[in-house]
């Protein structure tokens, strides 16, 4: 009888080792390809192959180094906690810069035509929503730097999305064309010791926002600077001499606090 038991544990363990094994994230990635107005756009697809059924989808935008591995690095971590995500190309053809000055002209050229921006943010969306595991109903973005622009100016132009999170991105201080068709919920992460996101830009995209009535959440986070979510901001501060460095506390409040706001928005 002793033996029968320890044998019947044996197996419940093994089972209940073997069950929390396939339950565990194995994330699925993809390289994608789409188009907007004659350009390719090359994209970056990740989720979890072990999870069923339809799930949220996020956008991720890129720095404005370019859709490179750190943008790819955070679809993956969006996977593994449940969402299918998409790292978009917002400069064409994968196109990325490797010196300031040419990742500020790839910026400029996006950021001074709102019409192409927003046509090659909304293909990444059409392309993810195309997605069988998606739910086209839920659906949200994020962005760094450049790319945290890029979600706060599609979201108050009216794209249809649940939410948008900005890390250590530019901010529109200018007046909302039109308040009533800003869908999206705003969730900004800024440092608060960011010299391009000084406190009088900062002021005036609240006031913005306050005058227009959109719904918004803003945190700032003391000693951080620019690229405090990037690992690899360090190392790029230095040989450029930027005020860029990663700042991990700032980085990983952030993140808890865009997870508080997806499951806001994705009730």
């Amino acid at each position: 009888m002793k033996y029968a038991i320890l044998t019947l544990l044996i197996l419940f363990i093994s089972f209940s080792c073997s069950n929390q094994k396939n339950n565990a994230p194995s994330i699925k990635t993809e390289e994608v390809s789409y188009t907007s107005g004659g350009t390719t756009l090359k994209g970056f697809l990740a989720y979890d192959e072990n999870l069923e059924g339809i799930r949220p989808g996020v956008i991720v935008v890129h720095e404005w180094w370019g859709h490179n591995q750190y943008a790819r690095k955070r679809a993956k971590m969006l996977a593994a906690l449940g969402y299918i995500a998409l790292a978009v190309d917002m400069y064409g053809d994968g196109k990325q810069a490797n010196h300031p000055d040419d990742a500020g002209k790839f910026a400029m050229a996006v950021m001074q035509n709102m019409e192409t921006a927003k046509a090659r943010f909304d293909a990444g969306v059409a392309l993810l929503k195309e997605n069988s595991l998606t739910d086209t109903n839920s659906i949200a973005a994020i962005g760094y730097c450049f790319g945290g622009g890029v979600v706060l100016r599609m979201a108050l132009m009216g794209d249809n999305l649940n939410g948008v999170v900005s890390f250590h991105g530019s901010l529109p201080a200018d007046s909302v064309q039109n308040p009533s068709g800003v869908k999206a919920k705003l969730l900004v992460c800024s440092g608060a010791d960011d010299p391009f996101v000084p406190v009088e830009l900062v002021d005036g995209f609240k006031k913005a926002m306050d005058d227009a009535g959109v719904d918004y959440k803003f945190f700032s986070y003391p000693g951080a600077v620019h690229s405090f979510t990037n690992p690899g901001a360090d190392s790029l501060g230095k040989k450029f001499n930027l005020p860029l460095a990663y700042n991990k506390e700032a980085d990983e409040k952030s993140w808890a606090e865009m997870q508080k706001f997806f499951n806001e928005i994705f009730k």
